[in-house]
C-alpha cells in the first residue's frame, strides 16, 4: 500500500467523522425552521421498557377544583455575589404565594449572606458537603422539604443562584405543566458585556435552536440545559436520588428517557442566565461540560442496545448527542483540514477529490450555524465579536488534554457582583 493510498484512507475517514457530525447539526438547524407543533406528544409515566399506561392527569391547570403548586429549588455554591438579588427577583413572582416554595441550598456561602437570606420569606437550607455538587444539593433539598410539607407540592423548578425570570414566570408555567411531561424553559444571556460573554450567549442560542427548538419540532425530546427545568414533582422526588456525578442534567434526561417521557421545550417563557464573562472561567466551565459529555456518553452506551430494540428513539439520540464534537471546535477543524486537503491536492492533483469533499463540509456546516442564529443576533455588531473565537476554541482544546471520566469533583463558574 503506497502513501497515496493512506493518505486517503486517513482523510476519507476524519471526513466521514467530520460530516455525520455536520449533517446532524445541520438537519436540526433546518427543523428549528418548521412550524410550531400546536399539540405535545401524549408521553407518559412509565418504567423503561414496560407497557404504556394512562398518565395521571389530576393535577392539570384544566382541572378547576385544583391550582397548581410549585417547588422552586436554586442549588447556591459560593454564591454570595448574586443569591441576594436572584432571590428578591424571584419573590415579585404574581402568583399566589401560599402556592410556590422558593428553597434555596446555601453550599459554603458567608454568615452575612445566609442571614440576609434568612430574612427572606424562603426556605434555607444549609446542608455542609465535603465534596459538593449540584446533584447533592438537590437530593438534600427534597429529603428535608418532603419531610416539613404540609402538603405534597405539584412540580418541582430548578434555577441557578444568577437567573432571573419575570414576573409571570410561575403563571406562565401553570398554563403548561403536565405530570406526563418535563419542561426546559428558554435560558437565553442577561449580559453581553464583552466578546466573551457574547460569545457564550450566541453558543447557548445556536444549541437552544438545535438541541431544543428544532429537536421539539419533529416531535423529538429536547436536550435539558441545568436550568430552568420543570418536572413532576412525584417523579422528580422518586429519581432525584439516582443522580450520582457532576453532570445531573444530563443524568436527568437520560432518567427521563429511559421511562419514556416527553421533554418540552418552552421557547416562550425566557429564563436570563449570566454568561460568562473571561477566559478563566470560559475554560473552567468549558472542562466541566465536556467532562460531562464524555461520562454521560459512558454511562448511556449500556442502555442503547436496549433502547435500540424497543424503539426508544429519544433516548438513541440523546446518546448521539454525547458523542458529537462541540459545534466550536468543529468550526476549527473543518477549516483545517480542508486546507490540509488543499495543500495535498496541491502536490498531489488526482487527490483534489478530498479538497472539495472538505470545502462541501464547511459550507454546509457555515449554514447550519447560521440558520441556528437568531435573526435578533444576526448584526454586524454581533458579529463583529467573532474575533474572539479562535482563543476561544484553543481553551477548549487545551481542555482536552484535562478531561477525567473518573471526575466527580464540582468544578464552579464564579459569578460577578
Amino acid at each position: 500500500m503506497n502513501i497515496q493510498v493512506i493518505i486517503t484512507i486517513i482523510d476519507f475517514l476524519l471526513w466521514l467523522i467530520i460530516a455525520a457530525n455536520v449533517m446532524y447539526v445541520l438537519f436540526f438547524a433546518l427543523a428549528s425552521h418548521l412550524p410550531k407543533k400546536t399539540h405535545l406528544p401524549s408521553a407518559i409515566l412509565r418504567p423503561f421498557g414496560s407497557k404504556r399506561a394512562e398518565p395521571e392527569r389530576r393535577h392539570q391547570t384544566s382541572d378547576i377544583r385544583h391550582q397548581t403548586s410549585f417547588l422552586v429549588l436554586i442549588p447556591a455554591y459560593h454564591e454570595d455575589a448574586v443569591i441576594i438579588n436572584t432571590v428578591k427577583s424571584f419573590l415579585q413572582q404574581d402568583y399566589p404565594k401560599d402556592l410556590y416554595q422558593l428553597c434555596v441550598i446555601s453550599d459554603h456561602m458567608d454568615a452575612t449572606t445566609n442571614e440576609q437570606l434568612a430574612a427572606l420569606p424562603i426556605t434555607l437550607l444549609q446542608p455542609t458537603f465535603e465534596n459538593s455538587s449540584k446533584a447533592k444539593a438537590l437530593q438534600y433539598a427534597i429529603s428535608q422539604t418532603s419531610n416539613v410539607s404540609h402538603h405534597p407540592y405539584d412540580y418541582v423548578v430548578i434555577l441557578d443562584a444568577d437567573n432571573v425570570v419575570a414576573t409571570d414566570f410561575l403563571s406562565r408555567l401553570s398554563q403548561i405543566v403536565r405530570p406526563d411531561i418535563a419542561i426546559q424553559c428558554h435560558r437565553t444571556a442577561k449580559n453581553a458585556d464583552n466578546d466573551i460573554a457574547a460569545l457564550d450567549g450566541l453558543s447557548e442560542e445556536i444549541n437552544n435552536s438545535i438541541f431544543r427548538r428544532g429537536h421539539n419540532r419533529i416531535g423529538l425530546s429536547s436536550a435539558l440545559i441545568g436550568s430552568g427545568m420543570c418536572f413532576n414533582y412525584e417523579w422528580f422526588k422518586n429519581n432525584v436520588n439516582k443522580l450520582d456525578s457532576t453532570v445531573e442534567d444530563r443524568e436527568l434526561e437520560a432518567l427521563l428517557m429511559k421511562q419514556g417521557i416527553f421533554i418540552h421545550y418552552s421557547e416562550d417563557i425566557q429564563v436570563l442566565d449570566e454568561k460568562v464573562s473571561n477566559g478563566d472561567n470560559f475554560q473552567r466551565q468549558r472542562l466541566r461540560w465536556m467532562t460531562g459529555q464524555v461520562q454521560a456518553l459512558s454511562q448511556m452506551l449500556p442502555y442503547a442496545p436496549k433502547a435500540i430494540f424497543t424503539g426508544n428513539i429519544n433516548y438513541i439520540d440523546k446518546t448521539i448527542q454525547q458523542a458529537l464534537i462541540p459545534r466550536s471546535i468543529l468550526l476549527i477543524l473543518t477549516p483545517l483540514f480542508a486546507f490540509i486537503s488543499f495543500i495535498i491536492a496541491f502536490f498531489i492533483p488526482h487527490l483534489s477529490f478530498i479538497f472539495y469533499l472538505w470545502l462541501l463540509l464547511l459550507i454546509l456546516l457555515i449554514i447550519a450555524i447560521f440558520l441556528s442564529i437568531p435573526a435578533s443576533l444576526q448584526t454586524s455588531a454581533f458579529f463583529s465579536r467573532i474575533w474572539a473565537l479562535p482563543q476561544l476554541v484553543w481553551r477548549m482544546l487545551m481542555n482536552i488534554l484535562h478531561i477525567r471520566t473518573d471526575n466527580n469533583e464540582f468544578i464552579h463558574t464564579t459569578h460577578q457582583q
